[in-house]
């Protein structure tokens, strides 16, 4: 099968084609990775390329409870830890930056911060925060051109940081009404400069981090995420999405990078990624293409053979099937998963998943 075949990733060869997606897990005490980290980063590395959960590049991207950053020495050093232990298994990694943007509230964030987004338009509903409960989101910011800059500074230091760590490489966060995403879509970009009110302004954001990211540390280590047709966090279907969405996966070959992971969130009661927007972006993108959304191994190895993407990426499956490259190759039963503590903080529903026998 072609899922459990080698792929060369530009510089970096992947033991098989499985991808184990990023998923927030809050287990990040203080925004630190620590050693149950280590543990549950460590048990999933059959996957050939993990991409960790959300990872914040600066203390104003620290949106939710427990998620880890890595704009300081000791989360720094924390990741070292998980990336060696990956390593060790075989596995390559990349981190997955994702500034929350105005998914956000001050309780969940460190002092001197700010809610930041490119328009002072605000969330419906509430967000959890450990002290106070479920709190209505606040109205964020509108980034001035100074904020727009320190932000994309802040993702290049990550970045670099990220190397350090032992990452293999970045994948930058464009998906899922976070930040970047939030410059691409009309339901939260209404500005009239430069980064607003043409498609063309709205991928500036977006482009603009991933080639200096791509500068700093090398395109080969450098991709993003992308989620056309996702509405979560209030982003909107809007005219000329498809176009838009061509567009930027056509720029983003000016900068190289490793790949782009579309991610359809259909299988979760999302509007559907329709084929065709697939189609495009595979043609208009000329390095690797992750694809992912709901993923079974029949179904990844169909769309791999019909050429629809290069990798898969499986989400849920990986978090109650520690050993899921295993369990898939030999044709052996998946462990039901617990939603109910997909983001609790201890090591129930996290490192305590059984393995096959």
């Amino acid at each position: 099968m072609l899922l459990f075949k080698k792929y060369k990733l530009e510089n970096i060869e992947l033991k098989n084609r499985v991808i184990m997606a990023p998923m927030t897990r809050s287990r990040a005490i203080g925004n630190v990775p620590n050693d149950l980290m280590v543990k549950y980063y460590e048990q999933r590395s059959g996957a050939g390329l993990i991409i960790t959960e959300g990872v914040s590049p600066s203390p104003n991207g620290l949106g939710y409870a427990r998620i880890p950053g890595i704009f300081n020495k000791e989360q720094v050093e924390g990741w070292k830890k998980i990336t060696d232990a990956v390593h060790k298994k075989g596995s390559k990694i990349f981190i997955q930056l994702m500034h929350t943007g105005r998914v956000s509230h001050p309780d969940n964030l460190l002092d001197n911060t700010e809610i930041l987004c490119p328009s002072a338009i605000g969330l419906t509903g509430k967000i959890f925060t450990d002290q106070s409960g479920l709190q209505p989101f606040p109205i964020p910011k509108e980034m001035s051109l100074q904020d727009i800059e320190k932000a994309q500074q802040e993702y290049v230091q990550a970045s670099v940081n990220a190397i350090e760590a032992g990452f293999d490489g970045v994948e930058l966060h464009g998906a899922n009404g976070y930040l970047i995403c939030q410059f691409l879509n009309t339901a939260s970009n209404q500005r009239n400069d430069q980064y607003g009110g043409t498609a063309e302004n709205r991928n500036r954001f977006a482009l603009e981090v991933a080639k200096k990211v791509a500068n700093a540390i090398g395109s080969e280590k450098t991709a993003i995420r992308i989620s056309p047709y996702g509405i979560s966090n209030e982003m909107a279907i809007f005219e000329g999405i498809e176009d838009q969405y061509e567009e930027l996966a056509s720029k983003l070959n000016e900068s190289d990078l490793a790949y782009v992971h579309i991610v359809d969130h259909s299988s979760m009661g999302a509007p559907e990624v329709p084929d065709r927007m697939k189609a495009k972006i595979r043609k208009a993108f000329n390095n690797t293409l992750i694809i992912s959304g709901g993923y079974n191994k029949e179904r990844a190895e169909a769309d791999l053979q019909a050429e629809k993407g290069d990798l898969v990426a499986f989400g849920k499956p990986f978090i109650s099937n520690p050993d899921l490259v295993y369990r898939m190759e030999n044709d052996l039963p998946l462990t039901p998963f617990v939603s109910d503590t997909f983001y609790t903080p201890d090591e129930k529903g996290y490192t305590d998943y059984s393995f096959a026998e």
